[in-house]
């Protein structure tokens, strides 16, 4: 792993603007001198208990537990490890990182990998170019602009066109420089069938460039033109870089849209991603296959707690959505996943796609399709309850199918409204269908009589296909003419292609809660008095930094600190409390994390050398019932110079609060 020097990630930390930075995530309001809070990036909640310090650039949460530095907040909101963070960030703020000694191995691979995304990006460069300069691209841009797409916002994704000759990207990049190899390892060439030669893999085709969270490109979506062209679809085959199954589409144009709406939409196709963005829906993305990835999922909750899934109600859309669900379903009992995500379906008019929807009507149609999404029961029920009910076997499968997408639901307005929608469709009393909620045993036979009802359907369905000789449906839309490629050795190169790319205390003042914190995952962690008085402690010394320093230092922090996490901090703040962020270690997160709150709490407190002096108080008091408690285990020795000492201390903690 690549490994930075210390004063290139201090370069990037005091570059970082962290108000900015985490502003793009939750809105931020002024409390207190050096204190940012607002609703936590990281939870569901309605009061604000998550603030930052700009200055020392940390954050904490008081109701998750989730903190940390600069760095810290990246790799959880972007998914990223610190070596991957403090690249992100650099090339934020523009800072050059300068590395430390690098095993000759690891420095082959870095460099690889830099030319090999310097080829995708000149690549991207160049289909953009061949897009709105070339002749031979006129079908490509009129099928473009025919959906309603604009040429800015179509720039804006790079979308671009691959000439049908056969060696225009090949001849450019081995002009450039590039091997044979490394083409093939950037997915942008193929071998001949006798394995002698190379050639262009997309030709003739409108290209997506598939980028990942940071807008490197990765690899290409690859549309066809003709009716002939096949297949209609050529993505980059996965390989060093690309893996099909990591990327969403447009995250990297959507992050911070979502951040700020608190949704993600998702969509079907790139078309979709586009038209939604023109039209206002700028947190719109896809994801690359037919069933959403672990991977995929964790990407779209990094991007917003709430997921709004936008398919059309045919089959296809109908499997796709049973397919997202089995994701989410995944992700969200995963105990390893800190956010669950909220997934939400959108039902689109029958045989449209979103762009059709904005083209046909309008930003304003599809953005009410959007507000009225419903939750995944809701959905399920009403797919339970579709097609014809008027037999009684029929009214029986659906009543248990729909009983089986309640049954998992608490006491809630949602689980009321859902009885009473299976009540009214079907026409029987709720307590009917409370009771049919409350048999596990019926709602399990009738979900796999419908699983083997719908097997058998798509059994009989495929048999007809095959027996009239209809190929699977495509998908809707006008097919443009245009060109394809051809086979290597056939094709005539155009006129008038553009080239292929230019070189150039007892009750303490803390806000936090007393009795513990939430971690990121939301399991409570209790702490216990002792613990509580020892970060009460370091955030008086953080808060009164001279004073601190005095105590801190004449202090055996073996000796008063009890706790394994705070005896850390306090050596780690120890000669630190003015510049408490400068020198956390690197992957270091419990640290970091205790580090962030103990500033955040000292950035509310109204501190005095009193109040720290009780708290110092409260310390010992803290000490000497430790060392009773030991001393009774082991005989009472000594036990009356420690009852003496502690009544000396209670008097001053008494005299200090009357």
């Amino acid at each position: 792993m690549t490994r930075y020097t210390q004063e290139s990630r201090e370069k990037v930390r005091d570059a970082i603007d962290f108000a900015e930075l985490v502003g793009a995530r939750t809105e931020l309001k002024r409390s207190g001198t050096n204190r940012l809070q607002g609703l936590c990036p990281f939870h569901e909640e309605r009061t604000p208990s998550f603030g930052i310090d700009p200055v020392e650039k940390l954050y904490h949460c008081f109701g998750c537990g989730a903190g940390g530095d600069v760095f810290s907040f990246v790799m959880e909101t972007e998914g990223l490890d610190f070596g991957a963070a403090l690249e992100w960030l650099a090339e934020r703020a523009g800072v050059e990182l300068e590395r430390e000694s690098e095993d000759p191995r690891d420095a082959a691979k870095r460099a690889r990998r830099d030319r090999l995304l310097a080829l995708l990006e000149r690549t991207a460069a160049y289909y953009v170019r061949v897009l709105w300069e070339s002749r031979e691209a006129s079908g490509a841009r009129e099928y473009l602009l025919g959906r309603g797409l604009d040429e800015a916002t179509l720039r804006e994704f790079r979308v671009g066109y691959s000439p049908s000759r056969w060696d225009r990207v090949l001849m450019a990049s081995r002009t450039a420089g590039y091997t044979e190899q490394e083409l093939l390892a950037a997915g942008l060439a193929s071998r001949s069938r006798d394995g002698t030669g190379l050639f262009d893999r997309f030709r003739g085709r409108i290209m997506f460039p598939l980028a990942d969270e940071r807008g490197r490109v990765l690899g290409f979506g690859a549309r066809s033109l003709g009716e002939g062209q096949r297949p209609k679809y050529l993505n980059t085959s996965d390989g060093e870089l690309f893996h099909k199954g990591r990327i969403v589409y447009g995250a990297d144009l959507a992050r911070a849209a979502a951040a700020k709406a608190g949704r993600v939409v998702l969509v079907e196709g790139y078309t979709d991603v586009i038209a939604l963005r023109q039209a206002g829906v700028p947190e719109a993305v896809c994801s690359m296959g037919t069933a959403l990835t672990p991977q995929q999922v964790d990407a779209l909750a990094r991007l917003a707690p709430k997921v709004l899934f936008c398919q059309d109600p045919d089959a296809a859309g109908q499997k796709a959505v049973g397919r997202g669900l089995e994701g989410l379903a995944e992700h969200n009992t995963d105990r390893r996943t800190g956010t669950k995500v909220d997934f939400r379906i959108v039902r689109l008019p029958a045989g449209r796609d979103p762009a059709d929807v904005v083209q046909a009507e309008g930003g304003e149609a599809m953005r009410r399709l959007l507000e009225a999404a419903i939750p995944v029961p809701h959905y399920q029920v009403e797919r339970a309850l579709e097609g014809d009910l008027t037999g009684t076997d029929a009214r029986d499968a659906a009543l248990s199918l729909a009983a089986e997408a309640i049954a998992p639901l608490g006491p809630s307005v949602l689980r009321s409204e859902l009885v009473k929608l299976v009540s009214d469709r079907l026409n029987v009393p709720a307590t009917l269908v409370e009771s049919v909620i409350a048999d596990p045993a019926r709602r399990r036979r009738a979900a796999q009589a419908a699983e083997q009802a719908a097997t058998e359907r798509r059994k009989r369905e495929q048999a007809a296909a095959r027996r009239s000789g209809a190929g699977p449906a495509g998908r809707r839309g006008a097919r443009p003419t245009g060109g394809h490629g051809a086979a290597p050795h056939g094709v005539r190169p155009w006129e008038d292609d553009p080239p292929p790319w230019d070189d150039a205390p007892v009750v303490h003042d803390d806000p936090g809660p007393e009795e513990g914190s939430r971690g990121p995952n939301g399991a409570h962690k209790v702490l216990d008095r002792r613990e509580q008085t020892e970060r009460a402690f370091l955030a008086y010394c953080l808060a009164l930094p001279d004073e601190g320093e005095r105590r801190l230092a004449g202090t055996d922090l073996d000796e008063l600190f009890s706790a394994p996490t705070t005896r850390r901090a306090a050596e780690y703040l120890r000669g630190r409390l003015r510049t408490p962020a400068a020198d956390l270690p690197p992957g270091d997160e419990p640290l970091a994390r205790l580090v962030a709150e103990l500033v955040i709490r000292a950035g509310q407190l109204e501190a005095t050398p009193a109040k720290l002096e009780l708290e110092a108080l409260q310390l010992d008091l803290s000490r000497l019932e430790r060392l009773m408690a030991g001393a009774r285990v082991s005989g009472g020795e000594g036990m009356r110079e420690l009852a003496t000492q502690r009544q000396v201390v209670l008097d001053a903690i008494r005299h200090r609060l009357t």
